[in-house]
């Protein structure tokens, strides 16, 4: 299976060289793709000098437009599967292989390295709205998600074509809503994540607000009408 790693990075300059040296250590045969979108420090340049495979967005288009155009490549480039992997470390590599495992094995469209199919979430208001997520999920499409707002993500040849030809499409739980009421296969793996040491988060405080508010929207009303 021919498999890259999709790595969005905004502001990542202190963890950049780390995750992607860590991922050719630990998973020697993936391709890598950092997507530096228009950060403002040092990103772009350390790519360069280090030889990393990178997009050098010369804006910052968000998470979102920045993922579709690491997907537009691995389609272009004949890639069999591609995995949304975070610049901040907070992703282990060592859990790709049991998610393509798990995509082979199971026939699964997308796969999810969920922190939460053996383990409880903890009680924070971020894992409030992890439930709340989950909760309209299964209201919506039938399918219990246990982590529905993890970047870690598989996706097979296509579900990649399904982000190519759409211009709406994210990677976000109300996608996973939408591509599972249309018949994608989604399972989750579990695997451990680390917490982010430095770099700048895509979600704010307040942004974090408004992601939940928009998915509660999108995955209640605005998925119906795509």
């Amino acid at each position: 299976m021919k498999l890259l790693a999709i790595i969005p990075a905004y502001n990542e300059q202190d963890c950049i060289v780390g995750t992607v040296r860590e991922l050719q250590r630990v998973a020697p045969t993936v391709d890598i793709l950092v997507i530096n979108d228009g950060s403002t420090d040092d990103t772009g340049k350390i790519c360069r000098q280090e030889g990393f495979n990178f997009l050098d967005l010369p804006v910052n288009v968000g998470l979102s437009t920045g993922f579709q155009a690491g997907m537009k490549y691995a389609d272009r480039h004949g890639y069999d599967c591609a995995i949304q992997f975070d610049a901040d470390g907070q992703h282990r590599p060592e859990y790709i292989q049991p998610m393509l495992d798990a995509l082979v094995s199971e026939g699964a469209d997308i796969v999810i390295g969920s922190r939460f199919v053996s383990k409880k979430k903890g009680a924070s208001a971020r894992m409030a709205g992890s439930a709340l997520i989950s909760f309209l999920i299964k209201l919506t499409t039938g399918k219990k998600l246990f982590d529905p707002t993890s970047g870690m993500r598989m996706y097979n040849k296509r579900a990649i074509a399904e982000f190519v030809k759409r211009s709406d499409f994210g990677p976000e739980p109300d996608t996973l809503a939408f591509l599972i009421r249309k018949g994608f296969k989604v399972v989750e793996v579990q695997a451990e994540m680390r917490d982010r040491e430095t770099g700048e988060s895509y979600l704010s405080f307040s942004k974090s607000i408004m992601y939940m508010a928009r998915a509660f929207v999108s995955i209640t009303i605005v998925q119906w009408l795509r």
